[in-house]
């Protein structure tokens, strides 16, 4: 692969995993959900579930782990905008099976790992 730049590169990795989870049994509802001040990556089904999906690519883990970029700041949007996209839907919170996941690519794509529920919310 060629050098991308950052958002080539997110939608690359994106697409990856999107396809990741489509061979695990999700399905795709949407990619790329904007937000004043949040963004989610990908929002898949998973049975009754609703899985909101966030993408960190590391080339290396010389720098630690790609889960551990997803800082509280971080954590805070992605649940503001699961909310918002959640009502837009006309879904309840509080009626509404959901979760955060977190696909870690490495390794140019040589390595996937999901993490069901990585993200909590509170």
């Amino acid at each position: 692969m060629g050098k991308l730049n950052k958002r080539q590169s997110g939608e690359h990795y994106e697409a990856l995993a999107e396809r990741f989870l489509i061979g695990k049994g999700l399905t795709s509802i949407e990619k790329n959900f904007h937000v004043k001040g949040g963004e989610l990556d990908l929002i898949m089904q998973d049975g009754a579930s609703i899985v909101f999906v966030e993408v960190r690519y590391r080339s290396s883990q010389y720098f630690g782990h790609a889960a551990e970029t997803v800082n509280q700041s971080k954590v805070l949007k992605l649940i503001k905008a699961a909310n918002v996209w959640l009502m837009k839907q006309g879904k309840s919170v509080h009626t509404t099976d959901f979760r955060f996941d977190l696909i870690a690519i490495h390794q140019h794509g040589q390595q996937i790992e999901w993490i069901k529920n990585a993200i909590t919310q509170g």
